[in-house]
């Protein structure tokens, strides 16, 4: 991490986060603890083995759940107290989705699915050329009006970007963004998140089983049991 890095304020700062299930009387420590700070402009992988905390803690990062104790700050802003309707304002205008099997409305061509974040927002002025604008950012001007089933898997993703990005939030969080597609269009939407990511200097957050994913992030953090075991090993 360079020292213009280190001069920003973090985008992600998660402290001593803790996260507790019951099962019955049995309590499940899925997080013991965690801090981790992602800067404006990087991007980290997050891998883990099955049962390690690391959907947990996405879940807590994307504002889908709040921790049991500690702090979790989403560009600036204190997320980890908030109650369910205040997290889906948040993760509306600061978080971008992108998940392993794209998440499409099947009925609905690709600019209505790239603007369904905007119908949810206060913000649906200029929805539908906004929506063509994120289209056209990751390659698919041509592919507008096309439904889900008349898209490959790749471009399918793509739109799933282009949704994700159409709101410009803080953070684009992908879960597995090539686990459902071939290689060379995983190769593909690789490519567009590393271009997102270096030329728009866009904030992602990759999850992913594949460490040759991971190797394309300026950072991979490890998560084993609760905690992260190397929250600064360079790719």
């Amino acid at each position: 991490m360079d020292q213009t890095t280190q001069a920003l304020k973090p985008v992600i700062d998660v402290r001593n986060l803790t996260k507790e299930y019951r099962l019955g009387e049995i309590v499940v420590q899925a997080l013991r603890g965690i801090n981790l700070q992602i800067f404006p402009g990087e991007m980290v992988a997050i891998m883990g083995p099955s049962g390690s905390g690391k959907s947990t803690l996405m879940n807590m990062v994307g504002c889908l759940d709040s921790p049991t104790s500690g702090e979790y700050y989403l560009d600036t802003l204190l997320v980890s107290d908030l109650k369910d309707d205040d997290l889906a304002i948040v993760r509306n205008q600061k978080i971008g989705f992108v998940f392993q099997k794209y998440n499409l409305l099947p009925r609905v061509d690709a600019i209505e699915n790239v603007a369904l974040p905007l119908r949810y927002s206060e913000n649906t002025f200029n929805m539908r050329q906004r929506a063509e604008a994120a289209l056209v950012a990751v390659g698919l001007g041509d592919r507008m009006h096309h439904k889900p089933n008349e898209l490959s898997g790749g471009q399918q993703q793509r739109v799933a970007i282009a949704r994700a990005l159409v709101n410009e939030p803080a953070i684009l969080l992908a879960d597995e963004p090539t686990g459902n597609l071939d290689s060379q269009s995983g190769k593909e939407i690789m490519e567009l998140l590393l271009n997102l990511n270096q030329q728009q200097h866009s904030t992602v957050v990759l999850v992913t089983h594949d460490p040759s994913v991971a190797a394309q992030a300026q950072r991979t953090v490890q998560i084993f049991d609760g905690l992260i075991k190397s929250p600064e090993v360079a790719a």
